[in-house]
């Protein structure tokens, strides 16, 4: 390799984290957008929400421009949402650890099985569904017992523990498809991953 063709594969390399950094940060403001209609939508009486956005949002981040945003994404989203979330802390860190927990498996699967941690490699859309559904069963797994601690710490009732966990569980499989089916429809079924092509 030359010494110009160097310069260019490390510019390219710093011009990749720099589109990461900044494409996290405007995404994790874009989720702060949402996060005022996504208070009128419909909810159970527990306080969950059927659809959210702004986990949306941060997997679309995520899709885009990578691991690396969609974190920054979603840490940036998450305190921005903390002054504004009728249900903060607890509210924002829980929907941050829910979609950190759903995506977490892609990330490593995808860089010590495939060993190509890349944007293309999740558009197949075999690889994609096994990714998501080891990332559902995750995120049930970290949810079931976090959801238990904070409601034995708002003062609950136990005897109803068994039906508030049947509702956790529903609640996270439904918000998972949600959060996994439409970042892919948008940003594979547009092909926008192919026009900024960070990853």
């Amino acid at each position: 390799m030359s010494e110009t063709e160097e310069k260019e594969s490390v510019m390219s390399k710093k011009s990749q984290l720099t589109l990461q950094i900044v494409g996290g940060a405007i995404f994790g403001a874009l989720s702060l957008l949402l996060a005022f209609p996504a208070a009128f939508l419909p909810r159970t009486p527990e306080g969950f929400a059927f659809f959210d956005p702004i986990s949306i949002i941060w997997v679309i981040c995520y899709l885009i421009f990578g691991p690396l945003a969609g974190l920054i994404s979603a840490v940036i989203g998450m305190l921005l949402l903390m002054p504004f979330d009728p249900f903060a802390p607890i509210g924002p860190l829980m929907k941050f650890i829910a979609t950190f927990a759903l995506i977490l498996p892609s990330y490593l699967l995808m860089r010590y099985i495939k060993k190509d941690v890349s944007s293309g490699t999740l558009k197949e859309p075999k690889t994609y569904a096994t990714y998501g559904v080891i990332g559902i069963i995750l995120r049930i797994v970290v949810m079931v017992p976090i959801n238990i601690v904070v409601y034995l710490a708002l003062g609950y009732p136990p005897a109803f523990l068994g039906a508030y966990l049947i509702v956790v569980v529903l609640i996270n499989i439904l918000q998972s498809v949600w959060d996994l089916v439409i970042p892919y429809l948008i940003v594979y079924g547009a092909k926008i991953d192919e026009k900024f092509e960070i990853w």
